[in-house]
């Protein structure tokens, strides 16, 4: 599926994810509109170029405005992305706002969409964890709610004649990160450089992909399948701790803190505390991430630290 010069709506597209994919599409020759509320987002890392729709999208007038038959892809990133959010209205928001998506897209005759989902969705399940793994068990309110948007998701793709691509992220690190484990240590440390709070018990370890790389690797599979349904897992080979990370954020800040536990085995009500993902379908389609979960961290930290 060749993308040449196409228009693009990016959902969420004033968020951390959605604003890089931005820069990429345009960098790539893209026309490219922005439909956001701003929640997440910034108004200010969106090129001037960009065509920006300001609302809810679970408004129907604002889908309408966003949502138009010019286009000839949606790349759908807007939600509420609080993983640690144990409130079924979560679930409620975004399966809702996904499903006003779709039913626009069809109205209009609008049938290719990219979704961003989430590792999330297999809960504990054995690592590395490929994307035909099942029972699919999510622990979270925010999991359960984007393997339900998957679903519906599934049905667009083998019943309604849409093309679907499903990525399911790992945890995703990089500069305009907001509300995750490298800005909060900053956060802490700045505020208290001799001592560090960490959620958990540290030793919690997930795999970490670079904002650059995911944006590169989204494109590349929408580029390389085209099956009604195409479902693939994001992120690296390696995994690195929540007390690795503390170490890596301390070096590159130059304190030695100490350190204290909130206790348990997770940091919050439904946190995986281990995760990785195969890559092994991603790769067979010729990708590999250029850095490892522990650089992806590094240099995520250094980033952050120009702009926090």
């Amino acid at each position: 599926m060749s993308l040449s010069a196409e228009r693009i709506l990016v959902t969420g597209g004033a968020g951390f994810v959605g604003s890089h994919l931005v820069e990429r599409l345009l960098a790539d020759g893209h026309d490219v509109r922005v439909v956001d509320d701003l929640s997440n987002g910034n108004e200010t890392w969106l090129p001037d170029e960009v065509e920006l729709v300001t609302g809810d999208l679970a408004d129907p007038e604002i889908a309408a405005e966003a949502i138009t038959a010019d286009l000839d892809l949606v790349v759908h990133l807007a939600a509420d992305k609080d993983a640690s959010r144990d409130d079924i209205a979560q679930f409620q928001s975004n399966t809702t706002l996904t499903e006003t998506v779709l039913d626009r897209m069809e109205a209009v005759g609008l049938d290719r969409i990219a979704f961003t989902s989430s590792s999330t969705v297999y809960g504990e399940a054995p690592r590395p964890t490929p994307e035909d793994f099942a029972p699919l068990e999510p622990i979270s309110i925010y999991g359960a709610g984007k393997l339900a948007e998957e679903s519906l998701l599934s049905v667009y793709g083998h019943s309604h004649g849409f093309t679907v691509w499903t990525f399911r992220f790992a945890n995703v690190v990089g500069p305009r990160l907001r509300g995750a484990v490298v800005p909060d240590f900053i956060e802490k440390l700045r505020a208290d450089p001799d001592h560090l709070e960490i959620l958990g018990n540290g030793r919690q370890e997930k795999s970490y992909l670079h904002i650059e790389d995911c944006v590169d690797a989204m494109l590349h599979v929408i580029e390389h399948t085209d099956d009604p349904v195409n479902t693939v897992n994001l992120g690296t080979r390696t995994t690195t701790s929540v007390d690795r990370i503390a170490s890596i954020v301390a070096e590159e800040m130059g304190v030695d803190p100490d350190r204290s536990y909130t206790g348990g085995d997770r940091g919050w009500t439904g946190d995986v505390p281990k995760m990785r993902l195969s890559i092994e379908k991603l790769a067979a389609l010729g990708w590999e991430p250029t850095r490892s979960s522990d650089e992806a961290i590094r240099a995520a930290t250094r980033e952050l630290l120009t702009e926090l």
